[in-house]
Formats: C-alpha cells, structure tokens, sequence
C-alpha cells in the first residue's frame, strides 16, 4: 500500500462510520455535528469525513464510560 494509499484508508465518510459502529449514517452525521465524533467537511457539498483515528478515540470513550457505570454500579450495590 502507498502512502497515498494508507492516507485515504485513515479517513473515512459517514457511511463508512456507521457500518462500523452498526448504526445508520443520519446517526453517524448526528454524532459528528454533536461533536461526540471529531469530523470535517471536506469538497463543495460539504460532505463529512471522519480520520479512523477519531472513530476509535470515540470508541475507547464509549468503553471506558461503559466500564466506568459498572463499576459505580457495582459500588452501589454493596
């Protein structure tokens, strides 16, 4: 894979950010506006793109909010 190759592969469009996380791109699009995604518009119509390394920030956000609500639960429950 070329450079140019790898740089295109890190970003990815709605559609592409959605079927990742099994969602649906207007979803996606909501995430990104909200500012819970990191994405730019890019091109005349504005269209949005996400860098693969924003989807897993976004990811590993997610994880250690899910970790830490199981945890706090489990200190309630004792």
């Amino acid at each position: 894979m070329t450079d140019e190759e790898t740089r295109r592969a890190r970003i990815l469009n709605l559609a592409d950010v959605a079927e990742m996380l099994g969602i649906t791109v207007p979803t996606a699009r909501t995430l990104v506006q909200q500012g819970e995604i990191i994405g730019f518009q890019i091109g005349g119509r504005g269209m949005w793109r996400v860098e693969s390394v924003e989807l897993d920030n976004y990811i590993q956000r997610k994880k250690d909010e899910a970790v830490q609500r199981r945890k706090e639960e489990q200190a309630e429950a004792n």
